[in-house]
């Protein structure tokens, strides 16, 4: 079975939406203007690129990342690798990032047992959570900010379910205050 990674940067408070400074919300860009650059803390996005078989995003994430991540030489692992987009209302994938669409997490239940390597789940809030609610979340790579950001998107489902226990394999702190913290579910 294929390992399913949820990677993303995140606030202390869980805040995982407008990192990069997308529109729409009030403290966007929060991992460039209020977190002094340290480049050994971003050292495990590289590794994601060259241990990732594929890249799953929900439609939102998709959209946003299709005009811009064909176009960034830091992003060409990903860009030669297959994609998948979760949505239940998207029509067509984008010519210029081409994807394959999947329904439903039972979609993507069923290409976690097919053959390949781990598959990264990047951005994505309402994906990431309706997979770890599904179970399907194998392991978690986290760079959390040193930041209380209050409202916007989170990480974590608010479902009222059984506790997910975590086990850290992985971690790191750097100058800047931000720390790796890397997880695997224990199932």
């Amino acid at each position: 079975m294929r390992t399913l990674i949820v990677t993303t940067f995140i606030s202390l408070d869980g805040v995982m939406e407008a990192p990069g400074g997308e529109d729409g919300y009030r403290n966007a860009g929060w991992t460039f203007k209020d977190v002094e650059f340290v480049p050994e803390a971003y050292e495990m996005k590289g590794r994601e690129q060259e241990e990732a078989s594929a890249l799953l995003l929900g439609r939102t994430s998709y959209q946003a990342f299709a005009p811009v991540w064909p176009t960034m030489d830091e992003f060409a692992s990903y860009n030669a690798m297959p994609r998948y987009v979760v949505s239940s209302t998207l029509e067509q994938d984008d010519d210029r990032w081409p994807a394959t669409i999947l329904r439903s997490v039972d979609d993507v239940a069923a290409l976690k047992e097919t053959d390949g390597g781990p598959i990264a789940v990047h951005g994505s809030a309402t994906l990431g959570k309706s997979l770890a609610d599904a179970g399907l979340v194998d392991r978690y790579h986290l760079l959390v900010f040193p930041l209380l950001l209050g409202a916007g998107k989170k990480l974590f489902s608010e479902a009222d379910k059984d506790a997910t226990k975590l086990t850290l394999v992985e971690h790191d702190a750097y100058s800047n205050g931000i720390q790796k913290q890397v997880f695997d579910v224990i199932r």
